[in-house]
């Protein structure tokens, strides 16, 4: 895979220099993962960051997928789950429904098939070499009968409402998941839904992003999407997010 990426923290985001997206690439997988930022004054019950889970999940999928384990996409991630928890098990409150979160989004040419896991809102979007587009979404958390603290809450992780990864292994086999023929993905491109905003907020084609992907690179994407952030009106959730677009050729 010839991989490109780019990820930006929000314009509005203090500390500026904290983005709590993370891109892992190698060889032959891509792993995107977007963690949520906690609401102000949320006692998460745990001592980390954010950006602390984001890494040790990363961390923790990285080792397999370069040691080219053919296991399901959705066990390396229960796995990364379980190994993460037991790290802050001893200084955390892992029952905590506030536990710090994050959606994954994951990409592994094998062989001749390409598996890819969407957890959350972080998009996977595949052209073929004919130039036909899928996008494997997981739109559960737009599903919601609203977006209160306590509604968010009360259906995080949780049969009927929305899932991420945090403190239960069992999220990863709610993930959507699946194979494609190698031979029908020419271009792949992993988001996070600050870059895929978009389409899903500002209204372009899933062709139109691929299109600026691969004719411009995915910082101009995330360019276009902050443009379109100072631009807009009102907004549903936040103006600005941590941005992320990977590009990858296979």
């Amino acid at each position: 895979m010839e991989i490109r990426s780019f990820s930006q923290p929000a314009p509005d985001r203090r500390p500026p220099a904290m983005n709590e997206d993370l891109v892992i690439g190698g060889p032959d997988f891509v792993v995107v993962l977007d963690g949520a930022t906690a609401g102000k004054g949320v006692d998460s019950g745990c001592l980390h960051t954010v950006a602390w889970l984001v890494g040790r999940l990363g961390a923790q999928l990285a080792v397999p997928l370069l040691g080219g384990s053919a296991a399901p996409l959705a066990d390396l991630l229960a796995d990364a789950i379980t190994t993460v928890c037991i790290g802050h098990a001893d200084t955390c409150d892992l029952a905590n429904p506030d536990s710090p979160s994050s959606t994954v989004a994951m990409v592994r040419v094998r062989g001749e098939s390409v598996d890819h896991l969407v957890l959350a809102d972080s998009p996977v979007v595949l052209r073929s070499p004919d130039g036909s587009l899928t996008v494997h979404s997981d739109d559960r958390i737009d599903l919601l009968p609203d977006y209160t603290f306590e509604t968010v809450r009360r259906l995080r992780n949780r049969p009927g409402g929305f899932w991420v990864a945090s403190t239960d292994p069992q999220a990863a086999y709610a993930a959507v998941t699946g194979t494609t023929d190698r031979a029908d993905v020419e271009v792949v491109g992993v988001l996070t839904d600050g870059a895929s905003r978009y389409v899903e907020r500002y209204g372009h084609s899933w062709s139109e992003l691929v299109d600026v992907l691969t004719a411009a690179g995915p910082r101009a994407l995330v360019e276009r999407v902050r443009k379109h952030d100072d631009a807009a009106d009102a907004v549903r959730g936040k103006r600005y997010d941590d941005a992320t677009a990977v590009l990858a050729y296979l």
